[in-house]
C-alpha cells in the first residue's frame, strides 16, 4: 500500500524479480547451455513417439550392424534395430529413472532430515547413526549390492538407487533445520504450543526447499550415470528395454568395428549428465547469496 492509502499492484514488484532472475542467467552462458539441454531432454521424454522414424523394437536382420545414413541416422544394431529411435526412447528409461530416483529420494529424506532436526534428542541421534552407516559405504557399491538381492530390473535398480540418495538428504533437510529451528518465528511458534509436524509443514520445510532443490538438480546427472551403470552390469533394464546403459553394454562388443552402436548412447548419457550438472551449478549460484546470488 502506498504512502496515500492507494493499495498498488504487485505485478511491478513480480516484473521486477522476474527481470532479476533473468539478468543472473544471462550473465551465465553455461546454466543457459544446461538448460536447454535439461529442456531438450524433457522433449524427448514427451516427444520420442513422434520423433522416432522406426518402433524401438523392430528387428531387420536385412540391415544389421548397418553404419550411420539418412536411413538410420545412428545405425543399427545386431538384429537391425534403428539406433536413434532407441536412442530417443532410451531417454524414457534412463532420465525417467533419474527423475523417480531423486523425486523420491528427496521427498523421503527431506521429511526424515527435518523431523529429525524438530524432534531432537535419541531419535535424532539415531536417524544420523543410521545414515552414516549408509554414508560410509560407497555409493555405488551399495546401489549394486541391493540391486543384485532384489533381482535384475529398472525398477529394482530404482529402488536401489534412491535407498543410496536418501542419506545426503537426510543430512542437508538436518543441517538446515537445526539453522531454522532457532529462528524468532520458529520459536514462537513453539511457546504456542504447535506440534513438530506444523512447524515442519508451514516453518521448515518451506524455508529449507532451495537447497533441497539445487541438490536434487545437481543429483540428477550422477543418478543418470549411477542407473547407467547399473545397466551396463546387468542389473537394471533388461533387454529389449531401450535404455541407454544395457545399449552401451550391447554394443561393446562391437566397438572396434561399429563404433556408433556405443558412441551415440554414450553421448546421450554424458550430454544428459553434463546438462543437469551445468543446470545445477547455475542455480546453486542465483539461490545461494554467498556465491553470487543477490
Amino acid at each position: 500500500m502506498a504512502a496515500d492509502g492507494i493499495v498498488t499492484s504487485p505485478r511491478p514488484a513480480a516484473r521486477l524479480r522476474a527481470g532479476r532472475l533473468w539478468y543472473r542467467v544471462k550473465e551465465s552462458p553455461l546454466t543457459l547451455v544446461g538448460a536447454a539441454i535439461a529442456l531438450a531432454v524433457l522433449f524427448v521424454i514427451m516427444a520420442a513417439p513422434l520423433l522416432a522414424p522406426y518402433p524401438p523394437d523392430k528387428i531387420s536382420l536385412a540391415a544389421r550392424l548397418a553404419a550411420p545414413s539418412p536411413q538410420h541416422l545412428f545405425g543399427t544394431d545386431e538384429v537391425g534395430r534403428d539406433l536413434f529411435s532407441r536412442v530417443l526412447f532410451g531417454a524414457r528409461a534412463s532420465c525417467g529413472i533419474a527423475f523417480a530416483i531423486v523425486i523420491i529420494s528427496t521427498v523421503i529424506g527431506s521429511i526424515i532430515g527435518c523431523l529429525s532436526g524438530v524432534v531432537g534428542g535419541i531419535v535424532d541421534t539415531a536417524i544420523m547413526r543410521l545414515m552414516d552407516v549408509f554414508l560410509a559405504l560407497p555409493a555405488l557399491i551399495l546401489a549394486m549390492a541391493l540391486a543384485a538381492a532384489l533381482g535384475p530390473s529398472l525398477f529394482n535398480a530404482m529402488l536401489a538407487v534412491a535407498v543410496v540418495r536418501v542419506p545426503a538428504y537426510v543430512r542437508l533437510a538436518r543441517g538446515q533445520t537445526l539453522s531454522l529451528r532457532n529462528r524468532t518465528y520458529v520459536k514462537a511458534s513453539r511457546s504456542f504450543g504447535a506440534s513438530p509436524a506444523y512447524m515442519l509443514r508451514w516453518h521448515i520445510l518451506p524455508n529449507a526447499l532451495s537447497p533441497i532443490i539445487v541438490q536434487a538438480t545437481l543429483d540428477l546427472g550422477g543418478t543418470i550415470l549411477t542407473a547407467a551403470a547399473l545397466s551396463f552390469i546387468g542389473l537394471g533394464a533388461q533387454p529389449p528395454t531401450s535404455e541407454w546403459g544395457s545399449m552401451v553394454s550391447s554394443g561393446r562388443n562391437y566397438f572396434l568395428d561399429q563404433w556408433w552402436y556405443v558412441t551415440f548412447p554414450g553421448l546421450a548419457i554424458l550430454i544428459s549428465a553434463m546438462g543437469f550438472n551445468l543446470l545445477g551449478d547455475g542455480l546453486r549460484d542465483m539461490l545461494d547469496p554467498r556465491l553470487g546470488g543477490r
